[in-house]
Order: structure tokens, then C-alpha cells, then sequence
């Protein structure tokens, strides 16, 4: 194996950009590793824990792009080498301006382009504030893309931003429809009745979605950021956008997506959705300490969310389609061994997982997590899986230093394989997220490993759900196609997932 880099100075790329260029690139022949990164401190410290730093790297400053890799030979690093540069140019030449220069500061951008009222922020977390501060200190609405931003400086933001009676997303806003333009990972949605605000990127996704397929779409979409919702930043953002969407005439209900508060920001969010004149729906997901009042109403799940969402501006009931009909379940139910009890999920990111226990709390099964609801319940994500276990792969163990697992199914497929092996697993509980960031064809991917644990395990069942809209990239008709051709029970949203498993494992679990 032969190592090997290349550093472009002053070559400034998104890191969405640089995660996908890096998938790429360690797909190619003769590519064991790679890493597509700018050259900052925290980044090298991931090259030195995947055993990526080489001496060529050492000079590379914050700004310049660093693109390292482990291949079987000289001829194949070089090509990957080339490749990498290639895209991160054709990057650079699909996002620049026409024939023109790009502007190389927010102020210069500003000033001839005073018509900008929002401003998207995705550098190194470490550079983000002082951007972030720049763009509210210019009048602008600012999307905080980055994460590992210090929560005291977000506070900072925050409060200057609020003064100032600007919007600031993030840090770690992931996902954004505004003036009918997705920023982050987003889905392909039309404009619509429904505004929605969420501390959770996937949530806002699954819900839009679900709306978009149900034939109604969306005149907003703000995320807030995970911070947003503690105690220290009160849901500033959260409230704020509220605000702002209960102004905005094109929206006719506003539904607020988030995991549990603490009880006074809960109280606080409750309270500006009692003030607005629109009907609010309020997913605290897994939640059920609130009921119906007034202009305000709650829901537990993200299709409930945007049920009633969608109940709310139509009066009508929503009919989302199924996939898979009952008769199909009870054959997979039927089709388990004696001893096959348990689920083992594995999703993308947190929020997803976090639904999927509450559901299954409900039903009375207690699920082990690398993000538990019950902390008695907590394991890490590379530990052994014991009963019902539930992994978040969108966590930090997973993805420092690769790509998240919504573009990158390395770490997935070879879970898939693990959990199948075990002779105690009835159903491998998946989610799927469609739209622009995320992995082009996630579909096929899972196949192929779905068709490699059924070679270990022939009754080993595997269900997902899957967000997404037949306007994304991937369409989701065809995704839906491709899972269950190779044996997949799909579903539209994450909470009939759920269902779905523990419909499937209910008789063995009781026996």
C-alpha cells in the first residue's frame, strides 16, 4: 500500500461538497482510504486518527484543501488523486458566478448585492462565529451550516440577532427551505400552506415530505439548530420563527418539530404558539405531557405532525400510501424462527432513532441506544448489541473524519451484516433519506447488502422507511422499487417503520 497527497492552496470548499468528493473517491479501484478535507487543526487530528497524515499534509494551512489517500499502488493514487482535484473544480466552477469572480468576502458581497438578505455560513466550526457575527452586524438573516460552534458564542449570536430582529439558524442547521430555495440537505418540495420549524434536520425533511407526497407542500422550512432548544438559548430561534411565519401571509399553519425541551423552554414554545393567530401543531417527538388547547395542538410522531398538519389547512383527512399491505407483514411475522425476538435499528442520524424508541417505550419494549431515551439503556455505538437495539450512525464515533451516513453507507452496510449474524434478530429496522446532500443512490446500496445478510441469515426481515419526494435527485418511486425488488418492507414514514417491526416480532416476543 502506498500513501499519498495533494494539497491546493487557498481552495476553500464546502464540506458537504468535500464529503461527497470523498465517497467518491474511496469507491474508486485500488482505494483503501481517503480523506477530502480542509486543512484545519481539527481536521488533521482526524487524519492522525485514521492514520492519514503524512508529511505532505503538515504544511497545509486552515484554508488550503487537503486531499490525502491509502491505495494498493502508485498508478491508482494518482489517478484518485486526479479525480479528487477534478471534482473539487468542477465544484468550484458549478457554484461560482457565471464567468465572474467570486466575491471573497461577506462584505463585498453585500455591497454589490444589497438585494441579500440571507446569508449561508458552512466553514470549519472554528471559523463560523466570527462569519456568523459579520453577517448580523450587516443586516442579514444568517444560516449557521457548521457545527462544533462553543454554545456561548452561539448565545452571542443569538442575542445580538434578536435585538436586531434578525433570524439565526444553527450552528449545526442542517436543513432549510426559505423563499423556496433549500439550503443543506433538503427534499425537493412545492410551496404550500404548511410552515415548519425544527431543531431536527431529518424531522423537517420526513414531514415536508410527507406533506409533498400527500399533495400539499411547504411555504417555509427553519431550522433552529440542536442547541436551540436548551436551556441556556431558551428556543430563541424556534420562537422566532414562529414569529415570522405567523406574519407570512402564504402560511396557514405553522408545525414546530423538535425532540423534548426542558420544561421551561417547552413552556415558553407553548405560550408564543398560544400568541400566534394561525393553528400551531407542536411534535415534541415521543411526547405526551401536553393535550389540545385552544389555537394549539400536539402531536407524537412525525406523521402524526403532518397529519394534522395537513387536517388543519385542508379539513380534509390525509391518505398517504402504503407499500407494503398486511397480508405481507403477517408473512414475515410468520416466516421468523422461534428464537428471532428482537430488532435491531440503525439509522442515519438522531432523530429517527429517538422517534423509534419512543414508539417501541410505548408498546413496552425497552430499547438499548448509543442515544438512549432511558439512560439505564445507554451503550456505545460500536458495542456489542444486546435485545432491542437501536444505533444512532449519524453520531460522533461514527463520523469523525468520514462522511455522514446519509451520503456515506459504509458503516451501515457492515452493521447489516453483524446484526444479521445474530440468531436472535428478527427484523433490521433501516431509514432511508432522500434529497440534494444526500447519497445518490441509497437504495442500491442497501440492496446489495440486504442480498449479502440473507446469504447468512435467509429469515432475517429488513424494513425502512424512507423520506423523500418523486421530485428529489434519487425520485423516490424508483428507490421504492429497487428495496423491495431485493426483499425490503418500505414505508413512508419512520413511525409505521416502527410499527411495522414490532408487528413482525410481537408473537416471539410474547411466547
Amino acid at each position: 500500500m502506498v500513501f499519498s497527497a495533494r494539497i491546493l492552496k487557498n481552495e476553500y470548499r464546502d464540506s458537504v461538497f468535500l464529503m461527497r468528493i470523498n465517497d467518491q473517491i474511496e469507491r474508486m479501484p485500488g482505494v483503501k482510504r481517503a480523506a477530502v478535507m480542509m486543512g484545519t487543526d481539527a481536521n488533521k487530528d482526524l487524519m492522525r486518527e485514521a492514520g492519514l497524515y503524512i508529511d505532505e499534509v503538515r504544511e497545509a494551512g486552515p484554508n488550503d484543501l487537503v486531499i490525502v489517500l491509502e491505495a494498493e499502488n502508485a498508478g491508482s493514487a494518482d489517478e484518485a488523486l486526479s479525480r479528487a482535484q477534478e471534482l473539487a473544480f468542477k465544484v468550484e466552477k458549478e457554484t461560482t458566478r457565471g464567468e465572474e469572480e467570486p466575491y471573497r468576502s461577506l462584505r463585498s458581497a453585500v455591497a454589490f448585492e444589497p438585494d441579500i438578505d440571507l446569508v449561508l455560513i458552512s466553514t470549519p466550526g472554528e471559523y463560523a462565529y466570527k462569519e456568523a457575527m459579520r453577517s448580523i452586524l450587516l443586516g442579514r438573516h444568517t444560516m449557521i451550516f457548521s457545527s462544533n460552534v462553543p454554545i456561548e458564542k452561539e448565545i452571542k449570536l443569538k442575542e445580538l440577532a434578536e435585538r436586531k430582529n434578525l433570524l439565526v439558524m444553527g450552528p449545526d442547521a442542517g436543513t432549510a427551505i426559505v423563499g423556496g430555495v433549500g439550503l443543506g440537505f433538503f427534499n425537493v418540495i412545492s410551496g404550500g400552506p404548511v410552515g415548519i420549524v425544527g431543531a431536527a434536520g431529518t424531522g423537517i425533511q420526513e414531514v415536508s415530505s410527507v406533506l409533498g407526497l400527500s399533495g400539499i407542500g411547504i411555504s417555509a422550512a427553519i431550522g433552529t439548530g440542536s442547541n436551540d432548544i436548551s436551556e441556556s438559548i431558551g428556543g430563541k430561534t424556534m420562537i422566532m420563527g414562529l414569529k415570522m411565519l405567523d406574519a407570512h401571509a402564504g402560511t396557514k399553519a405553522v408545525t414546530i418539530i423538535s425532540k423534548p425541551p426542558s420544561k421551561t423552554v417547552a413552556e415558553k414554545v407553548v405560550q408564543s404558539a398560544h400568541e400566534s393567530g394561525k393553528p400551531v401543531i407542536i411534535n415534541f417527538i415521543g411526547n405526551e405531557d401536553y393535550r389540545q388547547s385552544g389555537n394549539v395542538d400536539f402531536a407524537f410522531t412525525l406523521e402524526e405532525a403532518a397529519y394534522k398538519s395537513y387536517f388543519k389547512v385542508t379539513g380534509k383527512e390525509m391518505k398517504l400510501k402504503d407499500w407494503v399491505s398486511p397480508e405481507k407483514v403477517k408473512e414475515a411475522s410468520d416466516s421468523l424462527g422461534s428464537d428471532q425476538r428482537y430488532v435491531r435499528g440503525l439509522f442515519s442520524g438522531g432523530t429517527i432513532n429517538y422517534e423509534s424508541q419512543a414508539i417501541f417505550r410505548k408498546s413496552g419494549r425497552p430499547v438499548w441506544s448509543n442515544s438512549a431515551l432511558d439512560k439505564s439503556k445507554k451503550i456505545g455505538g460500536f458495542d456489542s448489541s444486546r435485545e432491542d437495539t437501536f444505533v444512532d450512525m449519524g453520531a460522533e464515533e461514527f463520523v469523525r473524519g468520514v462522511p455522514h451516513p446519509m451520503i456515506d453507507f459504509r458503516f451501515r452496510k457492515e452493521r447489516i451484516l453483524k446484526e444479521a449474524n445474530d440468531p436472535s434478530v428478527g427484523v433490521i429496522l433501516l431509514d432511508i433519506i432522500l434529497g440534494y446532500g444526500s447519497n445518490m443512490d441509497p437504495a442500491s446500496e442497501i440492496s446489495e447488502a440486504v442480498i449479502k445478510a440473507r446469504s447468512v441469515n435467509k429469515r432475517v426481515v429488513f424494513v425502512s422507511s424512507i423520506v423523500g419526494t418523486e421530485g428529489d435527485p434519487q425520485n423516490i418511486s424508483k428507490q421504492v422499487k429497487t428495496l423491495m425488488d431485493s426483499g425490503v418492507l418500505v414505508t413512508p414514514t419512520s413511525a409505521r417503520a416502527a410499527d411495522m417491526a414490532l408487528k413482525i416480532v410481537e408473537r416471539r416476543w410474547k411466547a
